[in-house]
């Protein structure tokens, strides 16, 4: 059937049509008729590496952590939507992650850096831990100094002094300069010292004082115990110390004297109550009976009772078993959901829970729920990642690339056409037409393919554009020599193009092999100049072979045998 001109013809319109109907439905769904690459169209650059402050890792531990991490990183990012990404791993410990088209960053980079570690692990009565408590306190004492614990009491009161400014007042910095020093409170401050008498600033100054001293002893015998407030089930710190509870616990001498089976870890959300904003601080066991190992599935949603995003997880057959073993034998108790080591929710067991349950994550909007499920899905990485190095490409670099691609395109193509058509006339103008099939055919297939454009794949495509025109040169020389041998039209035109096809062969097929070669073991922007080379080498061959000859067949048909043709 494709050997007739009808035949040829109904084949080479059904194609050009395919990749009309690719090309316009990828321009009606994203705004370009391919996928173009990081530097096209702006996107994330970022370099990662494990993250191992202690430098504990062997450089083994290091590159099985990166390669695990690869694996992983590509699963959130495939579920994330980001088509085409490029994760590379770089030496034996770092990862070369490339997002293009991302249009929230933030959360591209949380998704990307999130560890993800779910837990879920026993609540363990207050009593387990109290008794530790005072050698907790002096654990920190020793480890400071009551002198420089009672200047950040007073620090505390007199300036509001937390978190950040502790190891300032600890150690030495600005902080402990100003630890004795009370600032003043602005002009509205100073206008109210005015209308008081000396009685009354007097008065007020030693109330000022004697608080102030009370604070600072207090948080210098008990610098621990002391922030913290007795919750059924846990403790309370108020928000602003917070950083500062965070910052004792942290302490390897605290850990050390704390029950070996117990572990304090704090809630991933601040708690409100009476007007106050608090952080909860959970005693825990230190062992988790399950993890997120075990875990099969996870999907975000919405409470039905209270509408607040949850996110309901599916465990494994034996994961399922050890769950419900242990929610059977602590109906009454709380267990605790945690992720990353921060205690996402902490419900009481009401009954036996089999293998499905839900976490609530109370104020948190329901996107939070999708990338939390996303995460847990895709696994939790063996390595918290630190990022080494971000770049974001904007889309205006990626329009300049896409600006000066097509120029330099449209310029090559116009010169093809003009020598064409000057030096083959009528016949440089069939090539014209098959050169202008032949682009149409490797947009389309780069869209069918779902093949992402880059700037190198801007360079291959121009490049086999050239390998195209030679194809219809070697066509036409070896025509013309026919005819000047006295051969009529359609026997030289027949032994024109078999002549031609070995040199085409050999020449198509030999770059065909080395672009495979690249895609095989070049990265990145290597690939996509691969890519767009090999699809632009199959497009030529059909060109140069099947549309140009099916052009010929048509203008020499009805063609007598003296007849002769502009070429």
């Amino acid at each position: 059937m494709f050997s007739t001109i009808k035949g040829r013809i109904v084949l080479i319109l059904a194609l050009v049509g395919i990749c009309g109907w690719y090309l316009y439905s990828n321009y009606a769904e994203t705004g370009s008729p391919v996928k173009l690459g990081l530097d096209l169209q702006g996107g994330m650059h970022l370099v990662l590496e494990v993250d191992d402050p202690e430098g504990t890792w062997s450089l083994e531990e290091r590159s099985d952590a990166i390669d695990r991490s690869e694996r992983i990183l590509r699963n959130r990012i495939d579920e994330l939507g980001v088509e085409e990404p490029i994760i590379q791993k770089v030496g034996q410990d770092r990862l070369i992650v490339e997002l293009a088209g991302v249009d929230d960053e933030e959360r591209a980079r949380e998704m990307v850096g999130t560890t993800a570690l779910l837990e879920w692990r026993l609540v363990r009565p207050l009593s387990d831990v109290q008794s530790s408590l005072e050698r907790v306190d002096r654990a920190i004492v020793a480890h400071y100094g009551a002198d420089s614990l009672r200047a950040l009491g007073r620090a505390q009161v007199g300036e509001g002094q937390t978190g950040g400014e502790v190891e300032d007042l600890l150690f030495g910095g600005e902080g402990a300069q100003e630890a004795d020093t009370v600032q003043e409170s602005g002009e509205d401050q100073a206008d109210t010292d005015e209308e008081l008498d000396d009685e009354a600033l007097e008065a007020l100054q030693e109330l000022e004082d004697q608080e102030g001293d009370m604070a600072a002893e207090e948080l210098s015998l008990r610098p621990f115990s002391s922030l913290l407030l007795q919750l059924e089930g846990g403790f309370l710190v108020p928000s602003r110390d917070f950083e500062l509870a965070r910052e004792f616990l942290e302490l390897p001498t605290v850990q050390a004297v704390l029950p070996r089976d117990v572990s304090l870890n704090w809630g991933w959300e601040p708690y409100a109550s009476g007007g106050e904003i608090y952080r909860e601080l959970f005693v825990l066991q230190r062992e988790p009976f399950i993890t997120g190992e075990m875990l099969d599935d996870a999907n975000s949603a919405r409470d039905s009772q209270t509408s607040e995003p949850i996110v309901q997880f599916q465990l494994s057959r034996a994961g399922g078993r050890i769950f419900g073993d242990v929610t059977g034998r602590h109906i009454g108790d709380r267990i605790a959901i945690l992720l990353d080591d921060e205690v996402v929710s902490a419900p009481v067991v009401q009954s036996r829970i089999a293998a499905r349950g839900q976490i609530t994550l109370g104020r948190s909007d329901i996107e939070e729920a999708r990338d939390l499920a996303l995460v847990l899905r895709a696994g939790a990485l063996p390595a918290p990642l630190r990022v080494m190095e971000e770049r974001t490409v904007g889309p205006s670099l990626g329009q300049d690339s896409i600006d000066q691609g097509m120029i330099a395109g449209l310029i090559g193509l116009a010169l093809v056409v003009l020598i064409m058509m000057g030096y083959y006339r009528f016949t440089g103008v069939m090539a014209v037409v098959a050169l202008s099939v032949y682009v149409v055919l490797v947009l389309g297939g780069l869209a069918t393919l779902n093949a992402t454009l880059t700037l190198p794949g801007i360079a291959g495509l121009i490049l086999s554009i050239g390998m195209a025109v030679d194809a219809n040169v070697l066509i036409f020389e070896r025509i013309r020599e026919e005819l000047a041998e006295g051969r009529a039209v359609r026997t030289a035109v027949d032994e024109g193009f078999g002549h031609a096809l070995s040199a085409i062969v050999d020449a198509n097929i030999t770059t065909l092999i080395t672009a495979l070669i690249l895609f095989q073991f070049g990265t990145g922007p290597v690939r996509g100049f691969a890519v767009t080379l090999s699809i632009g080498i199959i497009a030529s061959f059909f060109t140069a072979l099947y549309v140009t000859r099916t052009l010929f067949l048509i203008y020499i048909r009805g063609k007598k045998a003296t007849d002769t043709i502009s070429i």
